[in-house]
């Protein structure tokens, strides 16, 4: 519990500055294969984290790794930024609404975030900091990486990843996405 609580810490002094990443995201709605400012943001949030980053990975302009620490296990995280076309939205409403007033019903809207794919990658990019944190602060041996995954919403960017190697000595990976349960 005592670990469990420092890591809370931990991304409660960073909160807002990840907050304003997921909301730059969001703002941005780039599709598949054209999210350069979505990326952009993400490396330049992490890497003010001090992670070393490698943008182009794979052979894709827009996917990049970041990589914390020394020695020990490869931990990874998995985060998207991608947008989905006809999404667009209102921000802080629940039901749907086109961002653009200009756009009647039934019309195709602009880009969204469907799935929130902004708030995916900016929770998978503060995880990875936390975890790089929380091992500095414990002077224990780990490397933490970040794998900005661009595509994931019909480009499957991932398996062009994986097809180039890029996670072959990554010991664990951890991804998530939400759904809904009764």
């Amino acid at each position: 519990m005592k670990d469990l609580d420092t890591i809370r810490r931990l991304i409660d002094t960073k909160q807002d500055r990840f907050i304003a990443v997921a909301d730059r995201i969001w703002a941005l709605a780039e599709t598949r294969w054209h999210e350069t400012e979505s990326m952009a943001t993400q490396i330049d949030a992490i890497g003010n984290e001090g992670f070393r980053v490698q943008s182009g990975i794979a052979g894709i302009p827009t996917a990049f790794v970041a990589e914390a620490g020394h020695g020990g296990p490869v931990i990874c995280f998995l985060g998207e930024y991608d947008a989905l076309a006809g999404l667009s939205q209102v921000e802080a409403q629940a039901e749907p609404a086109a961002a653009d007033p200009s756009i009647s019903a039934g019309q195709a809207a602009g880009n969204g975030h469907g799935c929130g794919h902004n708030l995916l990658g900016t929770a998978s990019l503060m995880a990875a900091v936390a975890v790089k944190d929380y091992l500095a602060a414990n002077n224990l041996p780990g490397r933490v990486r970040y794998y900005g995954c661009p595509a994931e919403e019909g480009g499957s960017a991932k398996t062009f990843m994986v097809r180039e190697g890029v996670f072959n000595d990554v010991d664990a990976a951890l991804s998530w996405h939400p759904d809904c349960a009764t």
